[in-house]
């Protein structure tokens, strides 16, 4: 999946993280935890020492093909992990559906509305995928993060 998106904000592209790039994404997932831990939201602060689990669901991700890299003039701005199923927090399924876990895009690229830009061609894209129904990776405690998706339509 590769997506360049452009508008009155930077431009960006997308593409499928190679396996030897875990280390990144554990990186980028520490940056998320820092940044919202000063907020005042610890949502993702198990990522600042993540567990060896964790660290092994990363690891089923990238065997998996399913997080990809946001790119900032092929510098590494984010990342998102899409699904097919997800059967560890949502159980067996029956109607097909893209999960989205661990979205983020770093500090210095925030107010760019990247990670909005993303989830819109995702939105997009799921159709032709016959995909009618998106799952997201939020904990109901964090109310920002819910009002983000809310404006969102989801």
């Amino acid at each position: 999946m590769t997506m360049d998106t452009t508008s009155s904000f930077i431009s960006f592209t997308t593409r499928q993280a190679g396996l030897s790039e875990i280390a990144t994404a554990l990186y980028l997932l520490k940056s998320a935890a820092t940044t919202l831990q000063q907020k005042g939201i610890d949502q993702w602060k198990i990522w600042l020492d993540p567990p060896a689990e964790k660290i092994s669901w990363v690891e089923a991700g990238f065997i998996h093909e399913e997080f990809y890299f946001i790119l900032i003039e092929d510098r590494i701005a984010g990342m998102y992990r899409l699904l097919t199923q997800d059967e560890l927090y949502w159980g067996p399924q029956q109607v097909n559906a893209w999960y989205i876990h661990s979205l983020v895009i770093l500090k210095e690229y925030s107010g760019q509305q990247i990670g909005k830009r993303v989830l819109k061609q995702l939105i997009n894209e799921a159709p032709t995928r016959d995909i009618p129904l998106f799952r997201l990776d939020c904990n109901a405690a964090n109310k920002a993060l819910c009002a983000y998706y809310e404006s969102l339509g989801f």
